[in-house]
């Protein structure tokens, strides 16, 4: 996805396929609510597990996550992973 603004639907989607994967869960990105907590009902992700899903994004996006994005964060839910890759899109 080179060049290609990234808008906050195409990020929300490719997170929670993400999250999904690694949790190891058959259910669909539209299944999941964007308050859904990483370490909850419907995803279970591990700290090191956390580390691969944003290597993935990083990846997948073509975004750049760089450590000063992660200073003060705290990540429980689905939307705290897309804002901060919305933020390295900027």
């Amino acid at each position: 996805m080179p060049n290609t603004p990234l808008d906050r639907a195409t990020v929300a989607v490719t997170v929670k396929r993400t999250l999904l994967a690694e949790s190891r869960s058959p259910l669909r990105p539209e299944d999941v609510p964007d308050d859904e907590p990483l370490k909850g009902g419907l995803l279970q992700v591990s700290s090191l597990g956390f580390l691969g899903v944003l290597l993935r994004l990083e990846d997948e996006l073509a975004v750049s996550l760089p450590d000063d994005l992660f200073t003060g964060r705290v990540f429980r839910v689905v939307d705290d992973v897309v804002d901060v890759v919305l933020r390295g899109a900027a």
